[in-house]
């Protein structure tokens, strides 16, 4: 990849050169600053207050730059106005399509200073992180609150982009009044619910909304699949990545996602009985479910690397093993055989193909409509989770064809055989691979010339202007290196990470603080479903039926929780806040769950359930977001990318919490309750620690 200095002066504006943030000069300033220190030749408070003040000055000529540009796209409106005004007069057709087009021209230049802002709001991002990598100082935070806070603050003019919104709305506004000028005179105002459509005005309001921190219901569901964004996406990329799209695919892929979900969680509420049907303990259930999880953790891997050469063919190997392994599944029980049993369950985690769902959707889905895709694949998945124990409590019937049995134990299995027959057959005849010469050929010219399509794993699903990461490794995430003299990142800094060992080399305390907090919620999560079949029968009688109706209740509550974080909480709060809280909620949640008082009841154990799982699901959207903007960027491309590092954590966790459940249903069923919970509170407290250490570096 390209390092931010060369990029930041191959997409320059050139009649806009010198009001760009001189990066280059403040890197060098940064690099001498660390050596004068070591030297002793400067103290650090000298440092500190040159640095601020050369950092005034950069966001001084940008801002004042910026208000010039504004005042001559007001003047240009101005002057369309009055000829807007004279055509209501004497209307002319030619003079309304030049008008229109003349309108679509300011457009297109207030999309031009949108992208300054844009690059300078990055290069200052980068420039301040890399301040407090070299000094080992919280710098970042400083400055942003004291600029940020203060009454005249220029950081505002830039976070706040108030004129531009006035522009943007006047363009509008002319536009849709111009637009065939016959029926409705209606004004975009008196319909603020009808978007107005125009290609300009799409591509601004897109530009606007990589520049503001606010965030949406899709943006806030995107955030849960951790798939990459480009950080500045051009047209040229977009329009491969339309070459590459195709509709049914990508609803194949979110297909795939749903069904394996619904795979997952059917058996939840009968693995018990299943087991006790085999001569096993039902806290077997715990190996019963783990055991798909245990084999996701290899499969994740050779998916994400079979991914790099084709889609298809790895979702045609799911669906065969899906197949197999859920005719295992469902003969285990006429072979009255739990090793059956196991493989089979066995062979559903080696189906698991969610690493090339995700892959598809960051590859091949066009930008402008990626943020829905993510929010389809969170969407599917959790719809899965909730129609999987809802399909297993109509399942309760039990009949014979010849030697089959068919029972709430087996029909898990024989319907999701079923339901993976149907899948691969529409798969086969509607499913297009994509091209991938132009990927081959873009990645030869990355070898050749050091370019790069994008950061994008850098800069999330949702970036602010300016946040921090606490890095203290020899490179910057971006690349970007401290040569002397060089402004070429060495060839080995570029490339993407070749094992799980050289992946983890790369990760800085507050990534590693983010998968804690991953692998933490999804084995609170873990226990939460693996065990409440077994909890449920032993304290309160439930019947299969019930149960399985409490957990789609619970699936359920996705997604109206994450409209409400996503539409209103999140854009009231900072994620490190939301982060914090939904912990500590967490946190609640589990020592809610112990049963000290005697009798436990129905509305302590449901209560304490609901909030941890809901706030598990918050935390999720919101760690996944965190954990994109804090993670290398040589993590965002090739079979050991960041997706797959989350995924593995999260799937380690299960396997972990499964094993937890079966072990400690040695100790008898009285004790499961608090033995398996024991180690959720102790996982969460050792996260919220580690959250409140790392917590300067979440900005």
């Amino acid at each position: 990849m390209v390092e931010f200095g060369k990029k930041l002066k191959e997409r320059q504006i050139q009649e806009w050169q010198r009001y760009y943030i001189n990066y280059k000069l403040m890197k060098k300033k940064v690099r001498q600053y660390a050596q004068q220190i070591e030297g002793g030749s400067q103290d650090r408070r000298h440092v500190l207050k040159e640095f601020s003040r050369m950092l005034d000055n950069q966001i001084e000529k940008i801002v004042l730059f910026l208000m010039e540009q504004q005042g001559l796209l007001a003047s240009r409106l101005a002057k369309l106005g009055e000829q807007h005004e004279a055509l209501l007069q004497q209307p002319d057709i030619s003079q309304i399509s030049e008008l229109r087009e003349a309108y679509r021209e300011v457009g297109r230049d207030l999309l031009k200073l949108l992208y300054f802002i844009e690059m300078n709001a990055i290069g200052l991002r980068k420039i301040l992180k890399k301040f407090d990598k070299r000094f080992g100082y919280k710098f970042t935070d400083y400055y942003v609150t004291t600029r940020s806070n203060h009454p005249y603050s220029q950081l505002q003019q830039v976070f706040k982009h108030v004129g531009l919104g006035a522009v943007v709305g006047a363009i509008s506004r002319n536009l849709s009044d111009l637009q065939d000028r016959q029926g409705s005179y209606l004004s975009i105002y008196d319909q603020p619910s009808v978007a107005f459509q125009d290609p300009v005005i799409d591509s601004v309001k897109a530009a606007v909304d990589r520049l503001t921190h606010s965030t949406s219901v899709l943006q806030f569901l995107g955030q849960h699949a951790l798939i990459m964004q480009e950080e500045l996406p051009s047209p040229a990329e977009d329009r491969v990545h339309d070459e590459r799209y195709h509709f049914m695919s990508l609803f194949l892929n979110l297909a795939n996602t749903f069904l394996y979900m619904v795979n997952t969680y059917i058996v939840v509420p009968t693995a018990d009985d299943y087991s006790m049907s085999l001569g096993a303990a039902p806290t077997v259930c715990g190996v019963v479910i783990g055991s798909m999880a245990v084999a996701q953790v290899f499969s994740s891997v050779y998916f994400s690397a079979w991914s790099n050469k084709s889609y298809f063919r790895p979702l045609v190997f799911s669906s065969i093993v899906l197949l197999v392994g859920n005719i295992l599944y469902a003969l285990a029980f006429d072979l009255h055989s739990i090793a059956i049993l196991l493989l089979g369950r066995l062979f559903c985690g080696l189906g698991s193909a969610r690493a090339v769902n995700r892959r598809y959707i960051s590859d091949c889905v066009p930008h402008k409509i990626r943020m829905q895709a993510s929010a389809g694949f969170v969407s599917a998945s959790a719809l899965g989770m909730a129609c999987g124990p809802a399909l297993a409590g109509l399942l309760q019937t039990n009949f014979r064809i010849s030697k089959l049995t068919f029972n709430q134990n087996t029909l898990p299995g024989w319907v999701m055989a079923i339901a993976w027959i149907a899948y691969l057959i529409v798969l086969w005849f509607t499913f297009k691979e994509p091209a991938r010469e132009n990927e081959e050929s873009n990645t030869s010219q990355e070898a050749n010339s050091g370019t790069v399509e994008n950061d994008r794993l850098e800069s999330g699903l949702k970036q602010p202007l300016l946040l921090t990461t606490e890095d203290k490794k020899q490179e910057d995430d971006d690349g970007d290196q401290e040569f002397d003299g060089s402004e070429e990142a060495s060839e080995e800094s570029r490339k993407p990470a070749t094992s799980i060992g050289s992946a983890y080399r790369l990760l800085t305390p507050s990534v590693k603080v983010q998968l804690l907090i991953y692998f933490m919620l999804k084995y609170a999560m873990e226990i939460l479903l693996s065990e409440s079949s077994v909890i449920t029968t032993y304290y309160f009688s439930w019947s299969t039926s019930t149960v399985a109706l409490f957990l789609a209740c619970l699936g359920l509550t996705v997604l109206p929780v994450n409209v409400v974080v996503g539409s209103y909480i999140s854009n009231m709060f900072e994620d490190r806040q939301i982060l914090l809280a939904s912990e500590i909620m967490v946190c609640i949640g589990i020592v809610l769950s112990f049963h000290i008082i005697s009798p436990y009841s129905v509305p302590q154990y449901v209560c304490s359930a609901l909030i941890t799982f809901v706030f598990a699901e918050v935390l999720e959207g919101v760690n996944l977001a965190l954990l994109s903007r804090v993670m290398s960027s040589r993590l965002a491309r090739g079979t050991y990318n960041g997706g797959l590092l989350s995924t593995e954590a999260g799937t380690l966790a299960r396997v972990v919490a499964d094993a937890t459940i079966t072990l400690a249903g040695y100790l008898g069923q009285s004790r499961l309750l608090n033995v398996t919970l024991l180690p959720s509170l102790v996982i969460c407290v050792s996260s919220i620690i580690a959250t409140l250490y790392t917590y300067n570096s979440l900005y």
